[in-house]
């Protein structure tokens, strides 16, 4: 006997393969996203404490974490400054070596508020006797306050009024510098 061929009636569905594949493919990439956002957008540990070795002016190392010093920007390693008789010298350096100098090798506490696009933490940074050494930095006239907060501006006013630092001659605001240097 010949069987016979049923036509779809009006308003009943069939599911094509090619559907079904489609809607698997949607499934696989939401699962690979959402993957991808919990373990590359993950928070930064509430603090890191240790010794720290100093890459410049506002930036440390600790146990391999990279620490941004939060509200400040020091000036860059190979950036000059001008002194009040027009000298030129090796600002970036000298604010790396007064940061190294104010650490003096003590265990470092810092609390960590975010990570940068360069996946370092951003962070608040203090001694074992508390004092904040990004605003110390600032008030020493090694960094500019820095950021939508800045909150280190009466820091920086104080270095100013007092000529203390980069603020004894003149220079250029770190980064303008980096943006003139084509430095990211």
């Amino acid at each position: 006997m010949a069987r016979r061929l049923r036509r779809p009636q009006a308003g009943s569905r069939t599911v094509r393969p090619d559907r079904e594949l489609l809607v698997c493919l949607i499934i696989i990439a939401a699962g690979l996203a959402y993957y991808a956002y919990k373990h590359w957008n993950t928070s930064p540990p509430p603090a890191i404490i240790g010794k720290a070795w100093v890459i410049d002016g506002d930036t440390i190392n600790m146990s391999g974490t990279h620490i941004r010093l939060d509200g400040i920007d020091a000036p860059e390693l190979d950036q000059p400054c001008t002194d009040s008789k027009g000298k030129t010298w090796s600002c970036g350096k000298a604010a790396a070596d007064e940061l190294k100098a104010r650490i003096r090798a003590q265990d470092l506490t810092c609390n960590s508020k975010a990570i940068d696009k360069y996946k370092r933490v951003i962070a608040v940074c203090t001694l074992p006797d508390g004092s904040d050494i990004n605003a110390w930095m600032v008030q020493q006239g090694w960094a500019v306050a820095y950021g939508y907060a800045n909150i280190y501006e009466s820091e920086e006013a104080e270095a100013r009024a007092a000529r203390r630092g980069i603020w004894a001659g003149s220079f250029v605001m770190p980064s303008q510098w980096r943006q003139s240097q084509k430095i990211d």
